[in-house]
């Protein structure tokens, strides 16, 4: 019988020569191969080895939480080369190397890099997808470039039967670290305990095929034979090594030990959400809510859209809606903070590159999405700030391809505060802050395109609603108790359309949104 090759951390490093292309797994802190990414730092730290790698991943990795965690044990000066990811935020010494022009830095969709590893898999040129056309990751617009030294075109404008794509390039794989569960003699893998199987097969794949190394990591081995063959994810023929991690470095989450309900091994009662307290947040999520389609297939971004859930079970209309997030799972209760990306008693947990041939393909029928730069045309920026780097993750995917987009948060920020009640809003405190800009410093979502597949597209604040049309974002509501002048237009770069009712006033938002106590939204 062919039995898998076990080595020590140490010994897994070794098999990284300089100049190699690594991808690594994981999404955000769940499912990290920490034991391997350890070791590889440890020893790059001792000996300057292995130097000038790529690194590759779509999902980011790791918890600032947990500093030095997920990607950012590749953030060493000399040790990579180039990153190319689809997520920036959770390694910051990645974005620093980056935006220090230490590195060659390309920020993909997270989606597109999902799909690349099947193409690489393939051996197909590339990934050709209309994903990305008109944002950043448009080689009209830097082809996913974040700074000056970084120079080769990843990216092409193609076109296909008349239609204008995106190729983004494929390349090889030279090693992939991948994190599991259990591991038999034979080197079977399965990922029964992680938060789902994310995209560790086309990733096993993809390096196999490249004649690559792929090593994995996992809490145990087991005899030969005595894993189910379907919840085998990496199959025995693609591993070349197995490291077993420790304890603390298996946890399911980064700081976060096993939680069977995130992993589909049981459901768990749920005690009633909690309602939350009436304030600009809760104003945002309540207009937001009534966006809500019957029996609607939804996509909830980090942040303000979270409380959505809380609204909707509130008016006791959670049941009306399936939650899915982009790792994988459908239905049941998405989970936050370092969990990010897993749900408690999901219906279904699917590939991480399976979530995205839906999202892509327009599944969604509403996405709930944070607001933050937002341009005249309707271009969006969450993906760069200055001098700080958060990537766009799966937001180019989810926002380009939902049947339609609302954009929620609050109409300035930094130090913005507000008095709720009584059918009104007061602004007690101005934010700092503009939102609404000439120009994004980055194009994360284009109006322009939005515009030009007639897609339905909402930015909504606690003070006013906007909606892109074909001339621009135009308001169409305001709240009450807010002054038209010097609430709203004097806190703007641009002069929005504004869209006047017959007897020339804009309409107010629901009076109901600003009281404390439930809305009825289920009787609506």
């Amino acid at each position: 019988m062919r039995k898998v090759k076990i080595l020590t951390p140490e010994e897994a490093a070794l098999l990284i020569n300089d100049g190699d292309t690594v991808a690594t797994s994981g999404f955000v802190s769940c499912a990290c191969p920490e034991t391997l990414s350890k070791a590889v730092e440890k020893r790059f730290v001792e000996t300057g080895h292995p130097k000038d790698v790529t690194l590759f991943y779509a999902a980011g990795q790791g918890w600032r939480g947990t500093p030095g965690s997920g990607g950012d044990h590749f953030a060493h000066e000399g040790m990579v080369k180039r990153v190319v990811g689809g997520h920036w935020d959770r390694a910051p010494g990645l974005g620093a190397l980056a935006l220090e022009n230490k590195i060659e830095a390309y920020n993909l969709p997270q989606g597109v890099i999902t799909h690349m590893y099947r193409d690489i898999a393939a051996h197909n040129l590339g990934t050709i997808t209309h994903v990305g056309l008109y944002t950043f990751a448009d080689p009209r617009n830097g082809g996913g470039k974040l700074n000056d030294c970084t120079k080769e075109d990843l990216v092409k404008l193609i076109e296909i039967e008349g239609q204008e794509r995106l190729l983004y390039k494929t390349f090889p794989i030279d090693v992939v670290l991948l994190r599991a569960s259990y591991c038999d003699e034979r080197g079977n893998c399965t990922v029964h305990r992680e938060v789902g199987p994310l995209d560790v097969t086309a990733m096993a794949q993809a390096c196999k095929n490249s004649g690559g190394k792929v090593i994995v990591q996992v809490e145990k081995i087991v005899a030969a034979g005595s894993l189910d063959p379907k919840l085998v994810k990496i199959p025995g023929i693609y591993v070349d090594a197995v490291v077993i991690g420790t304890e603390e470095d298996n946890m399911q989450c980064i700081g976060v030990p096993y939680d069977g309900s995130a992993a589909g091994e049981y459901t768990i009662p749920l005690d009633s959400i909690p309602t939350i307290p009436l304030n600009q947040r809760k104003v945002v999520a309540r207009r937001a809510a009534m966006e809500l389609p019957n029996d609607a297939i939804v996509n909830l971004g980090t942040g303000m859209p979270e409380q959505i859930s809380n609204v909707a079970a509130e008016e006791g209309i959670a049941d009306k809606m399936t939650l899915t997030v982009e790792a994988g799972p459908i239905g049941g209760i998405p989970l936050a903070g370092p969990q990010f990306g897993a749900c408690s008693n999901a219906e279904a947990i699917l590939e991480h590159n399976v979530q995205f041939d839906f999202y892509q393909g327009g599944g969604l029928d509403i996405a709930f999405l944070g607001l933050a730069e937002t341009a005249p045309n309707g271009d969006l920026n969450v993906s760069k700030f200055g001098t700080r780097l958060a990537g766009c993750g799966g937001f180019i995917d989810i926002t380009q391809n939902a049947k339609k987009v609302c954009y929620c948060g609050t109409f300035t920020a930094k130090g913005l505060k507000v008095k709720v009640g009584d059918g009104k809003i007061e602004i007690v405190q101005e934010g700092e802050k503009k939102k609404f800009v000439k120009e994004v410093e980055h194009i994360t979502f284009s109006g322009i395109y939005a515009n030009k597949v007639h897609q339905p597209v909402l930015y909504i604040t606690e003070r006013a609603v906007f909606e892109l049309r074909p001339e621009g974002v135009t308001l169409i509501e305001i709240a009450p108790g807010i002054d038209l002048q010097t609430q709203i237009l004097d806190q703007m770069e641009f002069v929005p359309q504004i869209a006047y009712q017959e007897d020339g006033t804009i309409k107010l938002m629901d009076e109901r949104i600003f009281r404390d106590e439930p809305m009825g939204l289920a009787n609506d």
